[in-house]
């Protein structure tokens, strides 16, 4: 009933939000592809990516990418926002591209999505832009290398994280991440859980 909502050309867009969020809280895989359908639309995409989050389903991670190149502006970032959230590794290859946009939110959004998701290749894309990156953007992706270095802690990769603070410790990245990555640093030194 809750699809058939959806699909209804009819349905008031009050009753589609509804049905989205509630399709989300039901976590139904079979609302996939009625959810998908709705990513570009300007006023229910918000709603579609609410409904979409908590599907524990590999379908949604493909929805979503392949959502990626059929959106701009907010839509986009909003998708991009929703991969973050999921964690989708597959989707790295797609957010790394993004990291040489012109639009610094675009550019925002992908490098903090790549620090959520995290691992080896996030690190080596997220590494690579700060390099060749400016201003705003390169503090965005300065913060999502940041990320990742807790994504490794999180994974008990203690020395993945550690070497990526020592990236982020160096003089040409900016202040506030670089004390950041300095006081990550000391804290797995100092902590009382570090290997002894």
């Amino acid at each position: 009933g809750l699809i058939g909502i959806l699909k209804s050309a009819g349905s008031p867009e009050f009753q589609k939000a509804k049905a989205c969020m509630r399709l989300g809280e039901l976590g139904a895989k079979e609302a996939v592809p009625a959810l998908a359908a709705l990513l570009g639309d300007e006023h229910m995409g918000m709603y579609a990516r609410y409904g979409l989050e908590p599907i524990a389903d590999p379908s949604v991670d493909q929805a979503l990418r392949n959502a990626l190149p059929k959106l701009k502006g907010n839509l986009l970032i909003g998708v991009i926002n929703s991969i973050g959230k999921r964690r989708d590794a597959k989707a790295g290859p797609a957010l790394a591209k993004m990291l040489n946009d012109q639009n610094a939110e675009l550019v925002q959004a992908a490098a903090a999505a790549l620090g959520r998701i995290g691992g080896a290749s996030a690190k080596k894309d997220l590494l690579a832009a700060l390099g060749r990156t400016t201003g705003v953007t390169r503090m965005a992706v300065a913060d999502g290398a940041l990320a990742c270095a807790e994504a490794f802690l999180a994974e008990g990769k203690r020395d993945e994280a550690l070497a990526l603070y020592a990236s982020l410790s160096a003089a040409d990245v900016p202040k506030a991440a670089r004390l950041a990555a300095m006081h990550g640093i000391i804290r797995e030194e100092t902590g009382m859980h570090r290997p002894r």
